[in-house]
């Protein structure tokens, strides 16, 4: 019998991973494993070889599209000139919109979060690790463009990341609900509002 390589398993998993995000784009979080196993073209046994169940294939969901936009801001760290705040949210959020192209799935996943711990859990690892990656560019940004010493450039990294993050659920929320809402228009001043 064939030996089936970690190369293969992560593909298959990235397989069912993309048809989930798909089904929760077009159906929320009502979408079915049933669902999922329709739209990836594997059979049950092969979705359940990866993932015991429904709230697992939604943390790969979640962990692969912040995981693309955690690597964004590590991306940008390496650069010879670090990016202002407002550069960074900018970022963040244009890469969110492309992976998500209906930003309704992540308010669900937020209302979902109210009531089901494990989504709860989900939610915070996530955005625990995005205010850790905004707080690391933040407090290169702040000693280097504001001359800050350590200390004082990472309390002030704290309050910004704060304000990043909100700004971030404005845009998706704003986005998600009103059909008038104007992206670009929210950013360029989101740009403006954030130091620079």
């Amino acid at each position: 019998m064939p030996k089936v390589t970690e190369q293969y398993r992560e593909a298959k998993r990235d397989q069912i991973t993309e048809a989930a995000l798909r089904c929760f784009a077009a159906k929320g979080f009502g979408a079915s494993m049933a669902d999922i196993i329709a739209e990836s073209g594997l059979s049950a046994g092969a979705i359940y070889g990866h993932f015991a169940g429904k709230a697992e294939v939604m943390q790969a969901v979640a962990v692969k599209v912040m995981g693309s936009r955690i690597e964004d801001m590590q991306n940008l760290r390496s650069r010879d000139r670090i990016p202002s705040p407002g550069e960074v949210l900018t970022r963040i959020l244009t890469g969110l919109s492309d992976d998500v192209a209906d930003t309704g799935l992540l308010l669900q996943v937020w209302g979902e979060s109210v009531t089901d711990p494990s989504i709860r859990e989900l939610v915070d690892v996530v955005f625990g690790e995005l205010r850790a990656s905004y707080l690391q560019l933040f407090t290169d940004w702040a000693k280097s463009e504001r001359g800050l010493g350590d200390v004082e450039a990472i309390e002030y990294a704290t309050r910004l990341t704060s304000v990043a993050v909100g700004l971030g659920q404005g845009y998706i929320a704003q986005s998600a609900l009103f059909r008038e809402f104007d992206g670009p228009a929210y950013l360029a001043m989101a740009r403006e509002l954030l130091p620079h």
